[in-house]
């Protein structure tokens, strides 16, 4: 039966999702904000619903997309990812009602959202776990209990806000003094962002590879996984590079991992699309970290080496079907390597480059490449929301295969106007700690040469840009 599926998100995931509604044969809701009248995920949707001047607030807005949503006469909510999809709140909004919010229950967002109490779900299952506090106490309780924990464990120590996500509300302290001085601003810094100003201590995993595991669950309890992730290319606690699967050359462990993956999923009761987040020490111990509850910016690299749909399935077990297939259904095949290109000057200190034109955007492609954007020549970045452009994906046999694909592909993508992440990119995918699949969460901070690289536009790029406006000015030139 086709169905009517409201998105509540923009840029490239909003189409990711659109198209995987409309696969389906169901219709596909767009919302929107003013800034964003001139955004491709409003012009492929088959209704679109402007929600406000933005910006920002109106896609939190949970009354404003509840109304939307009632009033195209939506069946379901797909939040995506960031927005409202970690949202506890948004998603009881939709049971209450009776409008299927794809992705799990209000109760195990908000159980999972609290680190506090998922590390409680996770202990009482036997899931190795870092070290850690409960929620600190209020005032200067929380704060004897803090340089208690520090005298027993040791510097450094990594201050979180309970409610945190996203590479947010984390400190790294490395001193009585510090713990002192941070603990207060973070709690205000967590009310502020998280409305919960609650705040505890995990025992800092020096260099660790950051592992992750995508599962998937259906309403019957069959709970299976899909591989795992590395995620160790991280500029402070963001991911810049994802990988899959793993390239820890331990297959035994990583079986292990992805099997502990399933079992703290069930012990959450975790139904729909999610991901088991770890991090490894030198020593191959892991170490729960976190379930994120809903689809991730790089479930695509998981989709290219399994050819298994995540988006589709995450619908489809939505409206209460069981999974299609089986763990032993589940084949890896070859590697695969996804980018995020950013209109950020990584320079400048990632610095966002909003406000500016796209004058050239001449994509790259061929076997085994994949890209989710949403720009387009022409296409004028909004200051107000993040700065991801396009997501380039490359799958191949070998690893060194599809190394070699993202060199080339990277040499062959070319956008004029803002600067972006592209050539930050190149550097890494040449630098040879990265082919030879020897990194950790400390990369970016101990290889600064991938920094090392010229700003200004190559013959290509200028010939390129030449080219466009010729183009532009053929199209758009009329005879009277």
């Amino acid at each position: 039966m086709k169905k009517k599926i409201l998105v509540a998100n923009r840029g490239e995931i909003a189409i990711r999702l659109i198209r995987a509604i409309q696969e389906l044969g169901h219709e596909a809701v767009a919302v929107y904000e003013k800034p964003d009248e001139m955004s491709r995920h409003i012009r492929i949707a088959n209704e679109a619903i402007l929600i406000g001047n933005g910006p920002r607030c109106d896609y939190l807005n949970i009354e404003k997309i509840i109304r939307a949503a009632k009033v195209s006469g939506a069946h379901a909510i797909h939040p995506g990812y960031g927005f409202l999809a970690e949202n506890p709140f948004f998603a009881k909004a939709c049971e209450k009602e009776g409008i299927v919010f794809v992705g799990p229950s209000s109760q195990t967002i908000a159980d999972l959202g609290n680190k506090v109490i998922a590390r409680k779900i996770m202990a009482e299952a036997g899931i190795p776990m870092v070290p850690g506090t409960p929620n600190l106490s209020p005032g200067k309780d929380g704060i004897a209990e803090a340089l208690a924990f520090a005298g027993e464990y040791g510097y450094p120590i990594m201050l979180k806000a309970t409610s945190g996500g996203g590479g947010r509300g984390i400190r790294l302290i490395e001193s009585d003094q510090q713990m002192k001085e941070q603990i207060p601003v973070a709690r205000s810094e967590a009310l502020a962002a998280f409305n919960d100003d609650s705040v505890y201590l995990e025992k800092v995993v020096l260099k660790p590879k950051h592992v992750e595991v995508q599962i998937l669950a259906d309403k019957a309890g069959k709970t299976l996984h899909l591989g795992t992730r590395d995620c160790s290319i991280q500029r402070r606690n963001q991911k810049l590079v994802e990988i899959a699967p793993s390239m820890i050359k331990n297959q035994p462990l990583l079986d292990e991992i992805c099997a502990t993956a399933v079992k703290a999923a069930k012990a959450a009761n975790y139904f729909n699309a999610g991901t088991v987040e770890f991090l490894i020490d030198s020593d191959f111990n892991y170490y729960f970290m976190e379930i994120n509850t809903r689809v991730q910016v790089e479930h695509t690299v998981t989709e290219m080496i399994t050819g298994i749909d995540i988006v589709r399935n995450q619908i489809n077990l939505a409206f209460g079907q069981d999974l299609s297939f089986d763990q032993s259904d589940v084949q890896l095949r070859g590697h695969a390597i996804e980018v995020r290109i950013n209109a950020e000057d990584p320079k400048n200190d990632f610095m966002p480059e909003g406000g500016k034109k796209v004058e050239v955007y001449r994509s790259t492609g061929g076997f085994g490449v994949r890209l989710d954007g949403f720009v387009y020549q022409g296409y004028v970045i909004p200051e107000v929301y993040d700065s991801l452009l396009v997501k380039l994906t490359v799958h191949g046999f070998t690893w060194d295969e599809t190394v070699g694909r993202l060199i080339r592909c990277l040499q062959n993508f070319h956008i004029r106007g803002p600067k972006t992440t592209i050539p930050f990119y190149l550097n890494i995918a040449k630098e040879k700690d990265f082919v030879s699949g020897d990194f950790d969460t400390s990369y970016i901070e101990t290889h600064p040469h991938i920094f090392a690289y010229d700003c200004e536009d190559s013959e290509v790029g200028k010939l390129a840009k030449l080219i466009a406006e010729i183009h532009y000015r053929k199209e758009n030139t009329f005879a009277v």
